[in-house]
């Protein structure tokens, strides 16, 4: 069963929740490491957090550094055993840490299917608390993926009443229902967040992130048309996506164009450029664009490059090379299914 989807809201979204935040770091090592975490780099991260350990940073930001790294390396049973340690180093005066710390083991414990573990977890943080959106989101699909579907949706909602502007967390609990193929509970709760008000650049945006999860096109290009008339980045990116659906490459291509002209270069906006020109069927220009992208300093946004190319190869038919970038990807990226897929559909050609 996919789970991948869960708190996939930024860079290293994977890891990182929405609720509260450790206190500064100010380790030289420690301070590194969260700047690879955000660049998706998790090998050098994990290597700046072990120094940092070795060192005498502080040592709760170092364990939890670990286990963000291990997180995005996919290697979920150490990252639990650094959440541990990081919770036994925690400060008990310092309750906000313990939760933090205990939101990212409930993940790691979620992710290797301990559903029982993530559940009592989120008990703990959960005791005496009855705000905690993120708990409740844990907990609730936990119990999901169990089958205790009544429990479920009693901690949806809890979370739901918790942060009732909170966009992501609707499209993550509708996600959690189209994994066990009941996306008509899923979508129920996509229609409340369409019920969060609001006329700013954002608001609209996010109106068309629901839509566009809903696969009304339309509506999400017409929600979409304020926020890219006032140049808000994130709405421009998303009506590219729009124009993808919607079959009109030109346009697609043309709103990316335009970020690039206004916003500078980006890997982002190399990858819809190369998806447009996958879609009209011209493989040549589209691995054009990605090697642009992949020449761009750091490492933000070059996943779904590195997938295009694979994607780009198989279309041109060129299957050795595809596997070659697929093998390649899966090393990267050891937590992607969708490439996991591909690497395997691509051993067997």
């Amino acid at each position: 069963m996919k789970r991948g989807f869960l708190w996939a809201a930024a860079a290293a979204a994977c890891l990182f929740l929405s609720g509260c935040a450790m206190g500064e770091a100010t380790g030289e090592n420690t301070v590194a490491g969260n700047q690879a975490l955000l660049e998706g780099s998790y090998e050098e991260a994990l290597t700046l957090f072990q120094k940092a350990a070795g060192q005498g940073e502080t040592a709760v930001l170092a364990l939890r550094g670990e286990g963000l790294a291990f997180m995005g390396l996919a290697r979920y049973e150490e990252a639990e055993k650094a959440f541990q340690e990081a919770l036994e180093a925690a400060d008990d005066k310092m309750p906000e840490n313990q939760k933090d710390i205990r939101l990212h083991l409930a993940s790691a414990q979620f992710r290797q299917d301990k559903y029982e573990d993530a559940i009592s977890t989120c008990n703990e943080i959960l005791d005496g608390e009855t705000t905690d959106a993120d708990a409740y989101f844990i907990r609730g699909a936990s119990s999901l993926f169990l089958g205790n579907d009544s429990d479920a949706r009693k901690d949806f909602d809890a979370a739901a009443a918790a942060a009732p502007e909170d966009y992501d967390l609707f499209l993550n609990i509708y996600e959690c229902y189209v994994q066990i193929s009941q996306s008509a509970v899923g979508n129920e709760y996509l229609e409340r967040a369409l019920n969060i008000t609001g006329e700013d650049a954002e608001h609209y945006y996010n109106r068309g992130r629901i839509y566009y999860y809903l696969g009304n096109y339309t509506e999400a290009e017409s929600e979409l048309l304020v926020p890219v008339d006032e140049k808000y980045e994130p709405a421009m990116y998303l009506m590219g996506q729009v124009y993808l659906a919607l079959g009109d490459y030109a346009r697609g291509g043309g709103i990316y164009q335009e970020i690039q002209s206004e916003f500078g270069e980006s890997a982002s906006c190399y990858n819809g450029l190369a998806q447009c020109s996958i879609a009209e069927g011209n493989y040549d220009m589209a691995l054009s664009y990605i090697a642009q992208g992949l020449a761009l300093e750091g490492n933000q946004g070059k996943q779904e490059l590195y997938f295009n190319e694979i994607v780009a190869y198989e279309k041109k038919l060129d299957f050795a090379t595809a596997k070659t970038k697929a093998e390649e990807y899966v090393n990267r990226y050891p937590s992607d299914e969708a490439g996991q897929k591909e690497w395997e559909f691509l051993s067997t050609r």
